[in-house]
């Protein structure tokens, strides 16, 4: 299946961000990835993520959602509004692109970066398709936010992140979409164990594919 991968440049305030816009042959919709905090667009995992998506003729958005300066800066890394702020400009640069304008869009946000992938989520309403979280803390979106998000939303979170698990669950809780969570047994936060990303890759390619169809 031919591959198209564009290295680019995303305009965000008075930052420019670096990433890498990837889009398969008959491409049925694009997923802008959020990385979790002290992590970038070379996030392993996400990385991982989106060769699944590939696949499934979904088209993926990796990209830095911090300057190199911010990143060291740990009030910057949780800072949920400009992480939130950072995704909104990346997702207005994105539905400009010829590649990938017409296709229905996703979010796939890990760590931190899910609760900015579900804050913009509520502020984009039915503009976006289809939410994916790994290991996330959706309750820093807020209750707010949480109760806006209309697209439909997988929680994946590991099963022995004890602390993330109850988290989620009380996130769940606060949202009014589609939604559903689901457990990888035997998981840690970052899903290290052996099989169990590809089980993540797997659940997200699944949901996606669900929606974008």
């Amino acid at each position: 299946m031919p591959i198209t991968s564009f290295d680019i440049t995303i305009p965000a305030g008075r930052v420019i961000l670096p990433g890498t816009l990837t889009v398969p042959s008959l491409a049925r919709g694009v997923v802008a990835f959020v990385h979790g905090s002290g992590s970038s667009r070379f996030s392993p995992r996400n990385t991982l993520v989106s060769q699944a998506l590939h696949k499934v003729h979904v088209a993926s958005l990796l990209f830095d959602l911090l300057t190199e300066e911010e990143d060291a800066n740990p009030r910057a890394r949780f800072d949920i509004k400009l992480l939130t702020e950072r995704l909104l400009a990346a997702t207005s640069w994105l539905v400009e692109q010829a590649s990938v304008k017409q296709l229905p869009l996703g979010y796939f946000g890990a760590s931190t970066g899910a609760a900015a992938a579900l804050a913009a989520a509520a502020k984009m309403g039915t503009g976006v398709t289809a939410v994916v979280s790994r290991g996330g803390r959706p309750d820093l979106a807020g209750e707010l936010n949480l109760g806006k998000v209309v697209a439909p939303t997988l929680l994946i979170v590991g099963g022995n992140d004890d602390v993330v698990i109850e988290l989620n669950q009380l996130a769940l809780e606060k949202m009014h979409c589609e939604k559903q969570l689901i457990i990888v047994p035997g998981a840690t936060h970052l899903f290290e164990e052996p099989g169990a990303l590809d089980q993540v890759a797997q659940l997200a390619a699944d949901w996606f594919s669900r929606y974008f169809s």
